[in-house]
């Protein structure tokens, strides 16, 4: 079967392609779930916390070939939600940003993405440690794919902003 094939079961509330959905999806959700929360057991309660929420709401995904973003979207608005109970900052260690400069430390990295505001550093996170392309975060946040692009653009320009304030250089 493939995958737009059980998706669309698992909008049905088909409990075994559901659990086929998430077993597909769990390396990326889990890899999701560590980058920002950095604790393998926060990891695996995110994970339990996603699944649950996932099962829950899957019969409200329009789009059933954006699933695995709309999975990775529901675990990113946990993770934030923990952070912010634990006042602690997301991982930049997969942020692989064109341009990025060797020199430039992970700390001066996760300093920057965390002056961006929080729609921001979502969309970094979407586009840079999950490769999201663009048309998947459009229909994800319903909007157009020109203003994610120009969004993008502009959380960039923050970025380069912001890290050649701290270092003189242009780092992304």
């Amino acid at each position: 079967m493939e995958e737009l094939e059980i998706a669309n079961k698992a909008i049905q509330r088909d409990e075994q392609a559901f659990l086929q959905l998430m077993q597909e999806h769990k390396a990326a959700l889990y890899r999701t779930a560590y980058a920002f929360l950095k604790s393998e057991h926060e990891a695996v309660e995110a994970m339990q916390e996603v699944t649950f929420r996932a099962y829950q709401k899957i019969h409200t995904v329009k789009e059933p070939k954006y699933i695995k973003t709309w999975l990775i979207r529901i675990m990113i608005n946990y993770c934030q939600t923990q952070l912010k109970k634990n006042k602690r900052f997301i991982s930049t260690d997969a942020l692989q940003v064109q341009g990025y400069d060797e020199n430039s430390s992970y700390l001066e990295i996760e300093e920057a993405i965390l002056s961006l505001s929080e729609k921001e550093q979502q969309l970094i996170y979407m586009k840079y440690y999950q490769e999201s392309k663009i048309k998947e975060i459009a229909v994800l946040e319903n909007i157009p794919e020109g203003t994610v692009k120009s969004r993008l653009h502009k959380a960039l320009k923050s970025l380069r902003s912001f890290l050649s304030e701290k270092g003189g250089a242009d780092h992304v």
